[in-house]
This record gives structure tokens, sequence and C-alpha cells, in this order.
């Protein structure tokens, strides 16, 4: 989410000042009299309302939560998804995931930042323009808005908050085609995903307007007293609301990234898998984990870091940043124990690779819903995702024969759909959800009204948006990569393992 702060009158009165200066060193005697006609101006105006600064909580919690969340792609997913591997491919699992952090952090960067967060004209709706581009305009005195009216973060805070998640969104992808894609196939991809999927999407959904200028429109729309006045004021307002992303402005709900990083990580993962192929001997020889230690290492890390993910979204500190920690607390310890149990009901034993498994897809569940759904919601959701995600990570994926290396699809794109569709029916005040947020509503503490059909629209076209933008791209980029660079090793450097033929080197000499 980023916000549009208009800064002519700050210009104008920068001007007046000037000219007053310029008047006060050619004649004292013309400043002196204009002295009290500016006091007597001042008295008979209002003061104005003094611009809102940053305050050092929040940014703290801002900086922590982006720490957090950098935690959950290294060293979290690396060795969630390194433990995952045969022992030949750990480094190059390890090494992909670092790469594609630091390639992203360049690249946003550049221009990812400005492609999802900046003005783009006519282009708003689907995508941001180039005015933040290198950083133009962006340094420690510029803020950005959060959900609360007359609250902001420094600019440069949200910037490498989003970043973070810029990063671990396309890494999330490399565990559906695990094992058997070029290393410069993974570079090649990543760069024109993260480029044309997801820095659109990541706008569609989470470039909305600031509330204090929602806000002041809506307050100068109520003062106008007759019809002309009205009528500008109603077209300063559209104007205002009219500048989004094109979901967000449908009414969709995603706190932290349902849509915008699982669903679309998620599908990204699944078409590359079936494009890819299946690794040689997939379903003829065994290929267990070679370290659940290390996955569940890491599955712990991102649950720690999840929660500067879904409690940092809030932007602020606050009580509705404690309520996103909680939901993220009690929906991945739901869904952890229900896969648990699920698994040795259907299989006869409950495993580590269960409970993590369930954790992580608890945390993608809640993660849309976070700062929406009320702890008991929140705990259904999390009880609710892990049987449906196990039977497609098992049932489905047998049944269809693909194969997705690190369950990408069954975890992250399918427990994605849930928690996005969950939203819109856990946001409900009645089921103990915050409700819905209008800033127009100025005198009803920004209260909007909630209809379970009409969210539930919002929510389906946010999720099958996402689907088609994705996939369909997502297979065409595969394509383009494939022809450029080749998407697969040979099938002796795949039985060697890409630790030494890509990287010439191994994760364990031992």
């Amino acid at each position: 989410m980023t916000f549009k702060r208009p800064h002519g009158a700050g210009l104008a009165a920068l001007a007046i000042l000037a000219g007053l200066c310029a008047i006060a060193l050619v004649d004292p005697a013309l400043a002196q009299s204009a002295a009290p006609a500016a006091d007597a101006a001042k008295d008979a105006a209002p003061a104005a309302a003094a611009a809102p600064v940053p305050n050092k909580g929040d940014v703290a919690w801002m900086l922590t939560s982006s720490a957090l969340v950098l935690m959950m792609s290294i060293p979290g997913l690396a060795l969630f998804y390194g433990g995952l591997v045969r022992t030949k491919n750990m480094a190059s699992v390890l090494t992909q995931v670092f790469a594609i952090v630091s390639m992203i952090g360049v690249t946003w960067t550049l221009y990812g930042y400005s492609m999802a967060f900046s003005d783009g004209g006519s282009m708003t709706p689907w995508v941001g323009g180039f005015s933040k581009a290198f950083m133009h305009g962006v340094d420690a005195t510029t803020t950005s808005a959060t959900f609360s009216n007359g609250v902001v973060i420094p600019e440069l805070a949200y910037f490498v908050f989003q970043m973070t998640f810029a990063m671990i969104t396309p890494a999330l992808i490399v565990g559906a085609f695990a094992e058997r894609i070029k290393f410069s196939a993974v570079m090649l991809f990543i760069l024109l995903w993260s480029t044309l999927i997801y820095y659109p999407i990541a706008h569609w959904v989470w470039y909305v307007a600031a509330p204090d200028d929602v806000a002041n429109a809506a307050k100068a729309l109520a003062a106008a007293t007759d019809a002309a006045a009205k009528t500008a004021a109603q077209a300063k307002l559209d104007e205002v609301t009219g500048a989004v992303g094109w979901l967000a402005g449908a009414g969709a709900l995603d706190f932290a990234g349902g849509t915008v990083v699982h669903i679309n990580a998620g599908i990204a993962g699944l078409v590359g898998a079936l494009i890819i192929g299946k690794r040689v001997g997939y379903g003829k020889e065994l290929m267990p984990p070679h370290s659940l230690t290390m996955t569940m290492i890491g599955a712990s890390l991102l649950w720690v870091g999840w929660f500067g993910f879904n409690a940092g979204s809030n932007l602020e500190a606050n009580g509705t940043t404690a309520l996103a920690f909680v939901n993220t607390m009690v929906a991945t310890a739901g869904a952890a124990l229900s896969w648990l149990l699920c698994e040795w009901i259907v299989k006869g034993k409950p495993s580590l690779l269960g409970i993590c498994s369930g954790a992580v897809a608890g945390l993608v569940a809640v993660t849309p819903a976070s700062g929406y759904a009320g702890p008991v919601g929140a705990l259904v959701l999390g009880l609710v995702v892990s049987p449906v995600c196990l039977f497609f990570v098992s049932t489905v994926k047998n049944a269809f024969g693909y194969d997705d290396a690190l369950d990408v699809f069954g975890v992250h794109c399918v427990g994605g759909i849930i928690g996005a569709l969950g939203t819109g029916i856990l946001v409900n005040p009645a089921l103990g959800g915050v409700g819905i947020t209008d800033y127009t509503n100025i005198t009803g503490n920004n209260a909007g009204t909630y209809d379970l059909v009409t969210q539930m629209i919002a929510q389906g076209k946010a999720v099958l948006a996402t689907l088609v933008w994705s996939g369909v791209g997502s297979a065409i980029l595969y394509k383009v990569v494939d022809v450029v660079v080749g998407l697969r090793p040979s099938v002796e450097a795949e039985r060697e393992g890409l630790d030494i033929t890509d990287h010439g080197e191994r994760a364990y000499n031992m």
C-alpha cells in the first residue's frame, strides 16, 4: 500500500515566505507594516493542522518487521526447502533463494517499488509508473500513510518492508521445480516474473488512497454549500478514491498477501512444474528429504518471521497489530495440530514433516485475514486449511501425477485461496471480525457496511485475477526462458546433482 501526498500547498507557502523575506530586505518599513497584517490574518483564520510526523515506536516496529520478513527468506525458507531436497541439491536450493533475495533487492530499488507503489497516470488501476524509479523523490523526509487517519511512517521504512515481500514471493516458486532447473533459468525467469507479474499484482491489491486524503475530500464535500461547490468536491473525492489499484477499488481484502504472495507464487510454481516436467526417476526412485532437522529449523524461523509479515502489514503499532499477531499465532498452532491429527488418522503415524507442513499452511491461510478476522475465526481457518492442503499434496497430486517437488501449489496456492475466500467471511463483525473500513464516513468512525455476497464477489475476483494473470503470464515466461537459456540441465547433470554441475561445490563434505 502506498499513499500520495500533494506538495503544492507547501511550495506555495515557501513562495510566500520568500516574497516576504525579499520585501524585508528591500524595505524594512514595508516589512514592519506587513507584520501586523499577518498577525491579524493569523488571528482571524483558524490554525492549519500540523502535518503528521512518524512515531518512533511505529518506525522501530516497521524496521523490526522488515528484518523478520527477511529472516523468513534467508535463512528460513532456504533451510525449509533445503532440508526437503536430496543431499546433492542442497547447495543449489540455498544458492537459488539467496540469489533471488539479492537480485530483487536491486530491482526493487531501481524500478520495482515505483511500479508497485507510484501513480501510473491513466494506467494507475493496472500498474504504477516510473516517477519513483531509482528512488527518485524518496528520502529520509518523505512519508507514507498507514491505515489510520493522521498517522505516517517514513517512506524508507515502507520501502524496505515491501522489499522483503518482493524478495520472498518469487523465492517460494523454486520449491515447485527444485532439483531439475538450471540456475541461469531460475535467475532469468525470476527477473521477468517479478517485473511483469509480481509488481503489477502488488499494485492491483495494495495501491490505495491515503486515509487522510480521502477524509479531507469527504470533509470538503460535506462542507460544500452550493451546487457548483458540491460538484467540484465530489469530483475531487472521486479522483482520490479512484486513483487506486483495480482490485483495491473493487473492494478486495488482502491484509498481508494471500493473493499477492501465496496464490501468485503457488500457481506460478505449478505451471513451472508442468512445463519443466518431472524429476528424473520421479515415481520410480525414492526421493526422501535429506534433513528434516533443517526443515524443522526453517519452519520455525518462518513462523517467527511471519509475525513481522502479518503484524507488520498494519504499518503501525496498535491494537490491530496485536490482533494480527495473535491471529498468526493461533491459526498456525491450529493448522499444525490439525495436519498432524489428520495424518495420524490417515497414515497411522504423526510425522515431523506433517506438523511443519501444517504450520506453513496455517501461516499461508491466515495471511490475508490476519488483520480482519477475530482470533476464534483465525483458529477455525487454521483448523480447516490443513485437511484441504493435505488432500491436495497427497491425493490430488498423486491422481494427476505432477511433480510439485516441495508442494508449493498444494500449500501456498490452495492455502492462499482458502485464506482469501475465508477473509471475506471472517471479516464479518457478527463472526468477530473487524468489519469494513470506509474513510469517507467521517462522522461514523470510518465504519463501512459489510455484505457477504458483495465481499465474496470481490474476494473471488482477486483470486481469479491472480490465478489467470500469474498462471498464463508464467507459462509464457517459462517458454521465453527455455528459448533463451534452456530450462533443464542434462539428464547426466541432474543425476549427478545441481550442487556440482551448477555451482561446483557441495553443501556437505563428509
